[in-house]
């Protein structure tokens, strides 16, 4: 067998960027996408403009008769300054802030229910509408609020520019109850005006009287104080009792260094005395001052004498005595007792200077006894004195705070009445003559305005909330991935034609409409397949869809008949083993076919079946239905009758089962050259399509593209996308054109010419 004819150019690698790819651009601006969106949805903005038209006419020519009345006051806080006691109490903010807060004023619910109040508008016929006799009470928080919302939405107030002056406006049914209504707000907020500041005032001299009650107290309490502390200090006062215990500390002060001085003198000698000795006791008192010689000097001379006089009669010589003389015996008992008057004597200074030393250490604890004490009482004093201090100037501070809260007290109540904000009324409300009415022109244009913005906006929110895919920029996008053809619907031929055509002349359109754009769409699409790999033109066509009825066997069997018309073999295989359609559409029998092959129940050429009116073309039905359709597809023996038919034809164009819904396609698209995934217009969603194009890509398909099925080529996504409407072929038909095309491609294979 030889090989299979290519009358195709091969083309050679063209980067992504540079394949042909039909479809409408995706770098279209915002504004156009916009106008799109609003040329999708034009009915919803005509219903919107036909709405409002009717609604507004209906409001411009049942609008009542309302008439308004007007007054004008001017509002001046400079009049009664010169009656002020204080300059500085005027108004120092903004003044358009002041102006705006009066406008408030007016319109606030206090004064509105004020004027509500004093008029009975809940029971007014001409205000509410309510029967005569009517007994509605403002207490009742609904009819309050009824009331006063009502007033509020009838009274206008604006000011007049460049003035001080406020215009007050009321529209109803009755000119009179206008006129009423805006004359009894100026009365009642002339009325506030004045209240509002005496009033104010009046809570402040409240106020004020609580805190001169406070400091009243505070200071008597201070005072009372005060009094406590002079009667505890002394009658003296504050200078004669400081000077009074300052002289006594500093006698005390004197007194305790004489008496330490003192006892320091009396322990040094009673120390010596005690310690020295007892021959050389009289020098040292001698010496010492405040001491005495006694009788110690004059017994020590007796002593010393007798002494002598002994050693003189006891003498060893012829004359001396003898110890048992009567002389002699009476100067031993002189000497004895002259040495115990010495002994006592001595004795006698010795406990004399002990007792001067402990006179002199008494003498001194007393006096720094006393001293402490007068120090602590200094130091009490001292505190107190303080305490007094302090107390005075509080006292003074109270006394001070008092005068002046008092003083401004009688000071604002002398003022109160004159910080009021002066209302002078320029002009009083009038009843009006004439109602005011709005031009009906005018109504109907606003309504209208009015519900075609809403209408707008409603357009683009359920644009925002539409998942449907409607035009080939959201399908690219959404995907990923180039549109090779937009595909218009097939127009039907008539009864009277169908009946003389045969059953793959009705099914397949390209056979009968050569000329139409249905057919032209199936030719753009075959040549950006044969452009969309690089090398050479795909071999395995694959044709799937993400849900059931998007098209795939219609776009499968037209582009197969398309491919053959180039004089080149073309096989079209039914891979759709569960619900097999493309035997029934060229009308053939579909006992033999795929199956039949994988199974070895019958050969290739007896599946293998042909049609009239495609020459170049077979067809391999899907034969019967078999248990395990995956299985069977993604068998080696179905990998090999790939390999055969790849020998055999030029292109095998196969029809597959939705991606979503079995796996029987991603497990071809690994066996063939490019997948075509086809979107039909209005049916698909962006999830489904996600998930479709997830599943191909995960499972690694060679995606070529994508085409978008059954597009009405007049809505305004796709308006213009087909320029060649209407274009004639001149005087060359379709049949001719494509029998020159064949003996082109048959040059071309047979080499003697090139493109």
């Amino acid at each position: 067998m030889e090989p299979p004819k290519t009358p195709y150019p091969q083309p050679v690698g063209l980067p992504d960027m540079q394949r042909p790819v039909l479809g409408f651009g995706v770098g279209d601006s915002s504004l156009s996408e916009a106008l799109a969106t609003l040329r999708k949805r034009r009915w919803l903005l005509i219903l919107a403009v036909v709405l409002g038209a009717c609604y507004g006419s209906y409001k411009a020519f049942t609008q009542p008769n309302l008439y308004e009345a007007t007054g004008t006051i001017q509002l001046h806080n400079g009049a009664t300054n010169e009656y002020k006691l204080d300059a500085g109490s005027d108004y120092e903010g903004d003044s358009e802030t002041k102006i705006n807060t009066e406008v408030a004023i007016l319109k606030s619910d206090a004064l509105l229910y004020t004027v509500a109040h004093e008029m009975n508008l809940a029971n007014n016929t001409d205000f509410s509408g309510v029967p005569p006799g009517s007994h509605r009470s403002l207490d009742d928080p609904g009819v309050r609020a009824s009331v006063v919302g009502e007033l509020q939405g009838g009274l206008q107030v604006s000011l007049v520019p460049r003035t001080e002056m406020i215009d007050i406006g009321y529209s109803s049914l009755s000119p009179k109850l206008s006129a009423d209504i805006v004359n009894k707000v100026i009365d009642d907020y002339r009325q506030w005006s004045y209240q509002t500041p005496v009033e104010s005032t009046r809570r402040v001299a409240q106020w004020l009287s609580g805190q001169l009650e406070e400091l009243k107290a505070e200071v008597e309490q201070t005072q009372k104080q005060i009094m406590d502390l002079q009667r505890k200090l002394g009658t003296l006062g504050y200078d004669s009792a400081h000077n009074q215990l300052q002289s006594s500390l500093e006698g005390l002060l004197e007194a305790e260094g004489a008496a330490k001085i003192a006892r320091i003198n009396a322990e040094s000698r009673y120390n010596m005395v005690k310690d020295m000795d007892l021959n050389t006791i009289e020098g040292s008192i001698e010496t010492t001052p405040g001491t005495m010689p006694g009788e110690l000097n004059s017994l020590r001379g007796q002593l010393a004498t007798a002494r002598a006089s002994y050693q003189q009669l006891t003498a060893q010589s012829p004359l001396g005595l003898g110890p048992n003389h009567p002389q002699v015996k009476a100067l031993q008992a002189q000497i004895g007792e002259l040495t115990k008057e010495i002994d006592t004597e001595q004795n006698r200074l010795e406990l004399q200077a002990k007792e001067n030393y402990l006179a002199a250490k008494a003498t001194e604890d007393k006096t720094e006894q006393e001293l402490d004490a007068r120090k602590a009482e200094a130091y009490q004093q001292g505190d107190d004195l303080v305490q007094l201090t302090i107390l005075q100037r509080e006292y003074e501070q109270n006394r001070t705070l008092y005068d002046g809260l008092e003083q401004r007290l009688r000071t604002a109540e002398v003022q109160a009445g004159l910080e009021a904000l002066e209302v002078d009324v320029v002009d009083q409300a009038l009843p009006p003559v004439n109602p005011t009415m709005r031009p009906p022109s005018s109504i109907i244009l606003s309504t209208i305005i009015f519900f075609l913005m809403g209408g707008v906006v409603l357009a683009f929110i359920l644009e925002g909330l539409d998942t449907g895919l409607h035009n080939i920029q959201e399908i690219e996008a959404v995907m990923d991935m180039p549109s090779l053809a937009i595909i218009p619907q097939a127009k039907r031929a008539s009864v009277e034609q169908t009946s003389q055509m045969s059953t793959a002349q009705r099914n397949i359109n390209v056979l009968t409409q050569p000329k139409s754009q249905f057919t032209e769409a199936f030719r753009a699409l075959r040549t950006s397949l044969l452009l969309s790999t690089a090398g050479q033109p795909p071999k395995f066509i694959l044709f799937t869809s993400a849900m059931p009825s998007e098209g795939k066997t219609t776009m499968a069997s037209n582009l197969a008949c398309i491919l053959a018309q180039s004089n080149v073999r073309v096989l079209l295989l039914d891979a759709d083993l569960r619900r097999s359609n493309i035997h029934h559409r060229f009308g053939l029998a579909g006992k033999l076919g795929l199956t039949t092959v994988l199974a070895g129940t019958s050969t290739l050429e007896e599946a293998l079946q042909h049609v009239p009116e495609a020459p170049n073309l077979d067809i391999l039905p899907s034969g019967p239905v078999p248990p395990f359709p995956t299985e069977m597809l993604s068998s080696a023996t179905m990998r090999a009758l790939m390999e055969r038919l790849g020998k055999m034809y030029t292109h095998v164009v196969i029809d597959s089962p939705p991606v979503l819904s079995v796996t029987d396609a991603v497990v071809l698209g690994r066996l063939v050259d490019a997948v075509v995934l086809v979107v039909r217009h209005g049916k698909s969603s962006k999830n489904v399509m996600r998930r479709a194009r997830d599943l191909l890509a995960r499972s690694g398909a060679p995606v070529a593209g994508l085409v978008l099925n059954a597009v009405d080529v007049n809505s305004p996504d796709y308006y213009g996308y087909y320029g060649y409407l209407g274009y004639s072929y001149g005087n060359v038909d379709a049949d001719s054109w494509e029998t020159q095309q064949s003996a082109a491609g048959e040059t071309d294979a047979q080499g003697k010419d090139k493109p």
